[in-house]
């Protein structure tokens, strides 16, 4: 087997200089030709496994510098900042961001430091909560392997199925912390769903709460117990000032460990391939809600045993995104502050719960317009019956390359023919033959012609 191997020219180069050291005296550091280093540091060779190891013995050398990368989010990370409207006319694609990351991988993080702490949202992506936390989610790629390994075995250890889920979670309560489950009425709890009685040794529920909703809360109740200190841990390492920001994303954490619990990673994988991703046979054989599905499938990035890359988002009937992961999908569908009245979420919400599907070719303004798959559906907030409960649509996007397996997908013609053409809103959309448009686009020059009104009630230049 060949030693694993990556490009790493310029952090190496870093080092190099930073040790006021030739490449001939680096190279017989190293026990390599001076000739080899000069083709590593302009990343015409590899760096291999073994040389790394040499590189942490001989130069104090942190391998974890190597993934600077990461901090970005990737290729994809950086791709998401440059569908900016401002980038608009420069055309840049995948692979040109590629070669940039590689080659100058510490002025890819400078410009992406730079673009998170500029524009009319400053303040936002420096000091809001939701937004820090968001964007430590979309560091791990919604992926907590820890917390993930641990729920599936103690799903293991309680043997459980879908049928007896309720059950064997309330038992596990009992037994392990002397707490009883108990129902209460909607009178008795009128302001909360879950409530910790340590006097009364309850966990108390509201009966509003439907059955996969109570299982998830038992067990969320469980992260807290028994995975307080791996959550604690994974909180602490993302060096939140803001005690706000660490408590949602402490909150994150117990619920993705809910969410591994219920639909335990080996079974759920195994019965993601065997049903082409069936939404409704996976959410009727773990019996959990759509929503909590949705969060699961995009977290399936574990080494050797990967799903497919989905994205998620929630939003309301105004349009407002409530929720929203990329995860591994790098998904620009989900990233602007605003959506396309044209996207398949927003009509969600006159289907009547159906899970509806789309096609959509994604035009951001960075390179060839991507086609993505999207499904969504609308969900009712636990907690709240009749006409008074809060309704939302929740949105699943994948790559359309990537979805032919999907059962959703069948009988659908994947290519860019049969797409609706979508943007990230009218204040970020330079498509100029929308007839939806509702606004001209941020930045771009208004034309006049008082002889011809256009189809749209907008012209206007680059």
């Amino acid at each position: 087997m060949s030693d694993p191997s990556i490009l790493a020219g310029p952090a190496i180069r870093r080092l190099r200089r930073r040790e006021q050291m030739t490449q001939s005296a680096m190279a017989a550091r190293l026990g390599i030709s001076p000739s080899y280093l000069n083709l590593i540091e302009r990343n015409q060779r590899p760096l291999s496994a073994r040389l790394v190891v040499v590189l942490a013995e001989q130069f104090d050398f942190d391998p974890r510098s190597l993934r600077q990368d990461e901090v970005v989010g990737g290729v994809d990370g950086l791709r998401r900042r440059l569908a900016d409207e401002r980038f608009a006319d420069l055309s840049i694609d995948r692979d040109e961001i590629a070669e940039w990351l590689a080659a100058a991988p510490q002025a890819a993080l400078a410009f992406a430091r730079l673009f998170d702490a500029s524009g009319k949202d400053a303040g936002l992506a420096q000091n809001d909560p939701m937004d820090l936390v968001r964007r430590e989610v979309e560091r791990w790629r919604n992926h907590f392997a820890d917390l993930d390994a641990a729920a599936e075995a103690l799903a293991d250890e309680l043997r459980l199925s879908s049928a007896e889920l309720g059950a064997a979670l309330a038992e596990r309560l009992r037994q392990q912390h002397q707490l009883s489950v108990r129902i209460l009425p909607a009178d008795v709890m009128p302001d909360a769903l879950r409530r910790l009685d340590l006097h009364a040794r309850q966990l108390q529920l509201s009966e509003l709460l439907d059955t996969p909703s109570r299982n998830f809360q038992i067990a969320v109740q469980l992260a807290l117990l028994e995975q307080r200190d791996a959550i604690a841990a994974i909180a602490n390492g993302a060096q939140f000032t803001d005690r706000a920001a660490w408590r949602l994303f402490r909150r994150h954490l117990a619920h993705y460990f809910a969410a591994a619990l219920l639909m335990p990673y080996g079974r759920f994988m195994r019965a993601c391939e065997a049903t082409g991703y069936d939404l409704a046979v996976l959410q009727r054989r773990f019996g959990v809600t759509f929503e909590q599905l949705a969060h699961r499938l995009t977290t399936l990035q574990r080494v050797g045993q990967r799903g497919l890359p989905f994205g998620m988002a929630r939003i309301d009937r105004a349009g407002q995104f409530s929720k929203r992961f990329a995860g591994a999908s790098g998904s620009p569908l989900i990233e602007g502050e605003a959506s396309c009245p044209l996207w398949i979420a927003h009509r969600a919400f006159e289907q009547g719960g159906r899970i509806g599907t789309q096609l959509v070719e994604f035009a951001s303004g960075a390179g060839t317009p991507g086609l993505w798959l999207t499904m969504a559906r609308t969900v009712e907030a636990s907690g709240a019956l009749g006409t008074e409960a809060p309704q939302y649509a929740v949105a699943l996007v994948l790559e359309a390359r990537l979805a032919g397996q999907l059962a959703q997908s069948r009988g659908m013609a994947l290519d860019a023919a049969h797409a609706a053409r979508t943007g990230p809103g009218c204040a970020a959309c330079h498509r100029a033959d929308c007839l939806q448009r509702s606004l001209p686009p941020r930045g771009a020059a208004l034309q006049f012609d008082e002889r011809t009104r256009g189809l749209t009630p907008f012209a206007f230049g680059a």
